[in-house]
């Protein structure tokens, strides 16, 4: 189903620096000669291990063939081109002298996937070979902040200053800065850094960052603001998600199918499709969910990790399917992947949704101990009375 938000932006803004330059709904042909989809030239060009008469490919050419892959899996949702990339990197796949900038790339793709714990310990090892791979420790910081593991990710970022790349180093800490509320610093050096940005990728990509900093900081029209300078710089799948959970959040479920009308069909896309609806009161929601429910169960077919999935799932049980309790199941089961503000978010609400007080005490206290600071997330838990000592701040 859809990615984990992994500060993407800056994973993939910096993909020159490296040494080496580095799902829709499936479609039934009626006829045997019918073209169901002409794929890229690097889905047509997969390097796997090679026969033993034949030179394995050249690490550079592999890489630049991987990171296509990786930008298209980004830019498109469509997690085929995940499998792509591993097949690109499979001569160094999970070689332990593999080249830095081939295992960075590794575990990008493992973390596209959301194998966040075979993706740090690739990172680890192969930032323990070579300390100063700027991408690696982005990708790690990125990884740290998935986990609330703020303290970290800022070492992480001071590291990518020391391997001299102190404009990303900045965003880096900025964004984890931000996340532990110290918007005053955060938001104004985002801004000066988005003016200062070399391109209009990298101008989205900042402003993009100075968007979560007003949403987190309850500033929603700032936000929106700034979300749409960032599309308007620069389209983005990820960015355009974000700007519709705003709008739907905040009661424009209309502009919310707006901002994703230009985008593919991922279940993220299609889910909250299917929410905007239902909350304007169309029933065109319903074969949305129906469809929903079928990717579900090809997933179950096929063996994948459901929770793997679980922040959608959540979402769907909670404003699909009216089931809050369950919808609450699976959002705590996905914290114990990943802790992000919106995961964080869909677990407090589905608590105050069903009326599970020692449970959203719980999640109110952990988000505390983590360090974030969220006025979504006090604002969902000021809903229902908490204890004292945990009570969320107004």
């Amino acid at each position: 189903m859809s990615m984990s938000r992994l500060s993407l932006h800056l994973l993939f803004a910096l993909s020159t620096l490296t040494s080496v330059a580095l799902a829709a709904t499936p479609l039934v042909p009626l006829r045997d000669d019918e073209v169901i989809e002409v794929l890229p030239l690097i889905a047509r060009n997969r390097p796997v291990a090679a026969p033993a008469n034949q030179a394995p490919p050249e690490p550079l050419q592999s890489a630049k063939a991987a990171q296509q892959a990786i930008t298209l899996a980004r830019n498109t949702g469509d997690n085929r081109y995940w499998g792509r990339a591993q097949s690109v990197l499979a001569p160094w796949w999970d070689q332990p002298n593999a080249p830095a900038d081939l295992a960075v790339l590794q575990a990008t793709v493992q973390q596209g996937r959301h194998e966040f714990a075979a993706s740090r310990k690739v990172l680890v090892a192969a930032l323990t070979r070579q300390p100063g791979h700027a991408q690696g420790w982005l990708n790690l910081a990125a990884l740290e902040r998935l986990s609330a593991n703020y303290g970290p990710s800022l070492a992480a970022c001071q590291a990518v200053a020391r391997a001299g790349q102190a404009f990303y180093a900045q965003a880096c800490a900025l964004e984890t800065q931000s996340l532990l509320g110290q918007h005053a610093l955060a938001q104004p050096a985002l801004a000066k850094l988005a003016a200062q940005a070399s391109s209009t990728g990298q101008q989205s990509w900042l402003l993009s960052l100075l968007a979560e900093s007003y949403e987190r900081a309850g500033q929603d029209g700032r936000a929106a603001t700034a979300y749409q300078r960032s599309l308007s710089a620069q389209p983005d799948l990820y960015t355009a998600i974000a700007f519709s959970d705003l709008l739907r959040r905040t009661g424009k479920s209309a502009e919310a199918l707006k901002a994703l009308a230009d985008y593919p069909d991922t279940d993220a896309v299609v889910l909250r499709r299917a929410i905007s609806l239902r909350a304007a009161g169309d029933e065109r929601w319903r074969p949305l969910h129906t469809a929903l429910q079928q990717r579900v169960a090809d997933l179950k077919r096929r063996g994948d990790n459901l929770a793997l999935h679980g922040r959608e799932l959540a979402m769907s049980a909670l404003w699909l399917e009216d089931d809050p309790g369950y919808a609450l199941v699976l959002a705590r089961q996905n914290l114990l992947l990943q802790r992000e503000p919106v995961d964080w978010l869909v677990a407090v609400i589905a608590a105050q949704s069903s009326h599970d007080q020692p449970v959203l005490a719980e999640l109110v206290e952990q988000v505390g101990k983590s360090g974030l600071k969220d006025q979504r997330l006090e604002a969902a838990a000021r809903r229902i009375p908490l204890p004292s000592h945990i009570r969320a701040k107004p």
